[in-house]
């Protein structure tokens, strides 16, 4: 019920808020009641994968996959309902009774989200949660697997490297990372110059659209195929799992990693970095990790940055490439440490010195900053004069700054040679590297946590001129809602929706929205950055 009193001021405030909840328990008490009854002979099992805020386990249910506390306050709204479905009936289900009943739907797999959209919306919402769907059935011989959403990388690595050492998925490098999400977005990694992003992996799909059909690539057709693989989660329906090609690791792998300050030339490094990198060989991959610390010299901060490389293979072939690419880094023979795949997952995740058993722990909160943090990015298609270079140091050195990181990934390898339009994700040839930016602060400074989003949109707007343009581009698995949004209920007009869609998919973009047109041509799967219909 909205009447006159919601456009008054102060006074009616009680009302209209009063008004809000008993249509939010309407709602709720409804939707249950269409649960129940959409398949009488389930109801008793779709009633143990059913949450509210009544039932003791929902706040365990709710934080247990939130990676970003910033959507974990007092303030953040709650879903109605959490469902955590057992089979395809009971996503069927929470999507027909959704939409009896006007609720959004938000859908969960590793909770990564950087804008927690996926478990977080302004209006009565219910979140399906999919972490009972997490099997992994590998299949070594055709070196193909079918993963289901809800696993996280980590169960994923693990699963295939039961079954051999020398196979694996290019996945992502946090462990905890949900599949679903993240080949929704197309998803890089350690292996991403050598195969391509997840997404360019994926063969098959089994997906439910907003009328409960349950399609695989040949039903859905291969405009649908084509989006659910880098278009983004939440628009186009529900994709339960993925079948993938499986790809080839050797039994030894080198990283190598070394830090450099500014006392030591680590201005003249990165700068020469950019040069290096994208050009190493496919085996290679490159990032640089900027942060700050405390100088040895006079216990000031200065600027550190850590340039890691992770090559597929011994050392005694890294060695030469590196002494012949980049000799200004100075590496030595320690500098390097063999390993094996499995390993080195383990290490660049930050779980050194841990059995590769704690790959299957979802639970575990390995928060790469702090609890709470803003993410931005960018694609640098020409490299940074020293300069500009300089110009990040100074703000890194500011105040807010305490808890920031810049990560600096080298593309080149074989993104180059996949075409920007195989699938949505089309930051492709000629694309230097990638820079992500993150910004944290600690749980108390949840209430106002503006002055460290205002300090991370400040660099981002000093970077304008240096990097991609028209569009300025930017990774969709690093969600970033400034670059534009569609209205809190996810409705937008094409051109709205534009101003951010072209930045994270291109001319892409408008296929997009036409195969949104066929598959949800009443806007069912939204959100605040979801792909709108539009028709012909």
């Amino acid at each position: 019920m909205k009447s006159i009193y919601c456009s008054l001021p102060f006074l009616f405030v009680v009302v209209c808020s009063l008004s809000w909840v008993n249509a939010s328990a309407n709602s709720q008490e409804n939707f249950l009641d269409c649960l129940s009854s959409y398949h009488p002979q389930e109801s008793s099992s779709i009633s143990k994968a059913i949450y509210t805020e009544t039932n003791s386990s929902y706040s365990e249910i709710l934080e247990s996959s939130i990676q970003n506390y910033r959507f974990f306050t007092t303030n953040t709204p709650k879903p109605l309902v959490i469902v955590t479905p057992l089979n395809i009936s009971h996503v069927q289900a929470t999507i027909h009774c959704s939409k009896k009943h006007g609720l959004q739907i938000r859908i969960r797999s590793g909770g990564h989200d950087f804008e927690g959209l996926s478990y977080v919306s302004q209006v009565p919402f219910v979140v399906i949660d999919l972490v009972h769907f997490r099997s992994i059935d590998v299949d070594v011989e055709n070196e193909e697997a079918w993963i289901q959403s809800g696993a996280i990388t980590g169960e994923v690595y693990y699963r295939i490297n039961e079954r051999s050492t020398n196979l694996t998925f290019p996945g992502a490098v946090g462990h905890t990372v949900g599949i679903g999400g993240f080949i929704s977005g197309g998803g890089y990694g350690l292996l991403f110059r050598k195969y391509g992003l997840a997404a360019d992996n994926v063969i098959d799909a089994m997906f439910v659209d907003a009328n409960g059909r349950v399609l695989d690539r040949k039903s859905m057709g291969e405009d649908l195929f084509w989006a659910i693989r880098g278009g983004g989660g939440g628009s186009f329906g529900i994709v339960l799992s993925w079948k993938v090609k499986l790809v080839h690791v050797p039994s030894t792998v080198t990283v190598a990693a070394v830090r450099r300050t500014l006392e030591q030339n680590a201005t003249q490094l990165l700068h020469r970095w950019q040069y290096v990198a994208p050009n190493l060989p496919n085996d290679v991959y490159s990032v640089v990790s900027i942060s700050t610390t405390n100088s040895t010299e006079n216990g000031e901060r200065t600027v550190v940055a850590t340039f890691v490389s992770v090559f597929q293979g011994g050392a005694n072939e890294f060695i030469p490439l590196m002494q012949e690419r980049f000799p200004e880094l100075g590496l030595v023979r320690e500098d390097y440490i063999e390993m094996t795949w499995i390993e080195s997952i383990l290490l660049l995740t930050g779980l050194t010195n841990q059995t590769s058993e704690v790959l299957l722990d979802r639970s575990y909160k390995n928060f790469f900053l702090s609890p709470s943090f803003k993410g931005k990015s960018d694609y640098m298609r020409k490299p940074m004069p020293e300069i500009v270079i300089q110009g990040l140091w100074s703000r890194l050195l500011e105040d807010e700054a305490r808890i920031s990181t810049l990560n600096i990934i080298a593309y080149g390898g074989k993104m180059d040679e996949i075409p920007e339009t195989e699938i949505p994700f089309p930051h492709r040839k000629g694309t230097l590297y990638k820079i992500s930016y993150y910004v944290g602060w600690q749980e108390e400074d949840n209430s106002n946590p503006q002055r460290y989003i205002s300090w991370i949109r400040k660099v981002y707007k000093y970077m304008g001129p240096f990097v991609s343009k028209y569009p300025r581009e930017a990774y969709l698995n690093y969600r970033d809602l400034d670059i534009g949004r569609n209205n809190n209920e996810g409705k937008a007009s094409y051109k709205q929706a534009s101003v951010w869609g072209r930045k994270y998919f291109k001319e892409n973009f408008d296929r997009l929205t036409y195969v949104k047109a066929k598959i949800d041509p009443e806007n069912f799967f939204r959100h605040e950055q979801s792909i709108p219909p539009r028709f012909h």
